[in-house]
Formats: C-alpha cells, sequence, structure tokens
C-alpha cells in the first residue's frame, strides 16, 4: 500500500490508530528531548561551538512542544515511559561518549544518526499525517537539515584524527537503530507508514553525508549496512 492510499483509509480516530500513535506521539517527543539534552552536553565539550549548539539545542526543544500539541490535537495521551525504553541503549552509548569527552562518538549519536533517521522518518511520515501534524512535521524536517549539517562539517574538518572512532560509533549504533525500528514496526504500519521506505531514506542519506565527510564508497557500503 502506498502513503497516498494508506492516507486515504486512515482513521484518525480509531481505537488502533490511538493506541499506536501515543506510543509513536511519546518516542518523538522524547527523542526531541533526548536531542536538547544531547545538545547542551555538546555545546560543554565543544565550548567554541557553544552558541550554534545551544541554538540547536532551543529548536529541539520547541520540537518537543510541538509534537506535544500534535498528541493533543488526536486528544491522545503518549506513552513515555514506552519511549524512555525505546531509547535507552542509544542514550547510554551517547552519556558514555559524552562521559569520555569522545566528541565524534556523540555526533554520530546526535548529529548523523539520529538526526538522518528523524527525517527519514517525518519525511515518510508526512504523506499519511492529520492535518495539523502534516504542518507541525514539514516545519520540524526544515530543522533537522541544519543539525546534521553541524555534525557532517565538524567530522569532515576532523576527518583523519576521528575516522577510526566514526566507525567504531557506526559499529555500535546502527544495530541499536535497526532493533528500536523493528519494535515499532506494527505501529508504524497502522499509522500508514513504511518500514522499508524508512529504511531506504535513512540509508541513502546517511551513506550520502559519510561521503561528504570523507569515506570511500567500499567504507560507506560496509558502514550504513552495519548490523541490518
Amino acid at each position: 500500500m502506498t502513503n497516498l492510499q494508506a492516507s486515504q483509509t486512515i482513521d484518525f480516530h480509531s481505537d488502533p490508530y490511538r493506541d499506536a500513535y501515543q506510543r509513536i506521539n511519546g518516542i518523538v517527543i522524547e527523542g526531541e528531548q533526548q536531542a536538547y539534552e544531547n545538545f547542551v552536553q555538546l555545546s560543554e565539550l565543544l565550548p567554541e561551538h557553544q552558541k550554534e549548539l545551544l541554538r540547536l539545542a532551543k529548536m529541539e526543544a520547541g520540537h518537543r512542544k510541538s509534537f506535544e500539541a500534535c498528541g493533543r490535537n488526536l486528544d491522545v495521551i503518549p506513552d513515555l515511559e514506552f519511549a524512555r525504553q525505546f531509547f535507552a541503549d542509544l542514550h547510554q552509548v551517547f552519556q558514555a561518549a559524552a562521559d569520555a569527552k569522545q566528541v565524534a562518538t556523540c555526533l554520530v549519536v546526535q548529529a548523523l544518526v539520529i538526526e538522518c533517521f528523524a527525517i527519514a522518518a517525518y519525511n515518510e511520515y508526512l504523506p499519511v499525517a492529520d492535518d495539523f501534524a502534516q504542518k507541525v512535521t514539514a516545519l520540524v524536517v526544515k530543522d533537522e537539515y541544519s543539525h546534521l549539517n553541524f555534525g557532517e562539517i565538524w567530522l569532515k574538518q576532523s576527518f583523519e584524527q576521528v575516522k577510526d572512532e566514526i566507525k567504531r560509533a557506526n559499529q555500535q549504533v546502527l544495530p541499536i537503530v535497526w532493533k528500536m525500528l523493528k519494535r515499532v514496526e506494527a505501529d508504524m504500519q497502522t499509522l500508514g507508514m513504511v518500514k522499508m521506505a524508512v529504511i531506504d531514506d535513512f540509508i541513502g542519506r546517511y551513506s550520502e553525508t559519510l561521503s561528504q565527510i570523507g569515506f570511500s564508497t567500499p567504507e560507506i557500503l560496509r558502514m550504513s549496512l552495519a548490523g541490518l
């Protein structure tokens, strides 16, 4: 079923949709909250970029409020406990890297993997969202590109020094992302989203980013499919 076909048959107020939406809405709210906290920590690790990173953090906090409004619009209470569990492994990787002052790993987690994944998921959700969420999500996607761009530029400038760390982080993080995606596959389907479309978009976007940073095509193929 295509996005267009799905959007024409979705009942945004049905019990199955609302049940799935409470988890997906919780995930995007918690995801934006963690992104806010991650960028604040990055501003402490990269004081020379503090102003820009705090600006990005503020944008993420705004996104959280916007997605909270999406839940209220459908009279759905987000399942934030599920969302915290959903992000637990990824959060642990970021926190361990921040504690060890491994900036490259932190940027791979937040500014590459999470942002590429968010853009891919939001783009797949847009055609099947309710009217209110569609407007909100379209604005959020525009912001996410600037977050991805910061990580890409910093890692490119430091490429020779952090190349091996990027590879290790990639090997650690991507299998976690695939597990996360599998966990909500049924909920995504209820919302009209297609899992493989999200994966394809993510891999294409992530691969292009790795190329811009400085990796070769063979390296990118191995990295972008890690753990899939």
